[in-house]
């Protein structure tokens, strides 16, 4: 697929650099899960080296393709993984399939503007610019009394006395008369001193 070794080891270390960029410095200081760092950047240079190594590009696309079909039938059977790490475990193999098509025919500047515009793309959506991200959480609440429509703004009271959270909605679920018990599902714009202390 490579003509050279040179070409090979130079876009080997392109795409490591661009995994170590997203992993290190966009996805790490946000979630601060050391978890999935092995998993990601491993993934990245096996895949990279996998299709680096094959001598046809629809070969080696076609290989790229059923790798995600293989994650995917994974993801039923593992543990669950976060939609956040599963975006990031599917962006971190699909960099080495467009790296190694795109640097077998030669097109550097394709690349680095793929490249570059990923990058910038999830450091945009990381920083939440231009955007409102909400978390929701579900809780086991007491309080019954307080789950009426009527008493709406009293519970979101309690709920933030209770939680320290900016909760801007709540969404009652499941009732148990027996305990005295609601779950309810509670949403709130996630404080960034809460997300950088994970």
């Amino acid at each position: 697929m490579f003509n050279n070794v040179g070409n090979y080891i130079l876009g080997t270390g392109f795409n490591l650099a661009i995994a170590l960029l997203i992993v290190r410095f966009i996805y790490y200081p946000r979630t601060r899960d050391k978890n999935y760092v092995l998993t990601f950047l491993s993934f990245n240079t096996v895949v990279y080296f996998v299709l680096g190594l094959l001598t046809s590009i629809e070969l080696s696309i076609g290989v790229g393709f059923g790798l995600f079909a293989l994650f995917s039938v994974l993801r039923y059977r593992a543990d669950e993984i976060p939609i956040r790490e599963m975006t990031y475990l599917f962006i971190v193999i699909a960099l080495p399939v467009m790296n190694s098509a795109l640097s077998s025919s030669g097109d550097i500047i394709k690349v680095i503007i793929a490249n570059a515009v990923m990058v910038a793309l999830l450091f945009i959506l990381e920083k939440g610019w231009g955007f409102r991200f909400e978390v929701s959480k579900k809780i086991t609440y007491e309080n019954i009394d307080l789950i009426t429509p009527n008493n709406r703004e009293l519970l979101l009271n309690d709920l933030r006395k209770r939680t320290g959270l900016p909760i801007r909605f709540a969404q009652i679920g499941r009732i148990d008369f027996v305990k005295d018990t609601a779950e309810i599902k509670i949403y709130y714009e996630e404080p960034e001193t809460y997300s950088q202390g994970r």
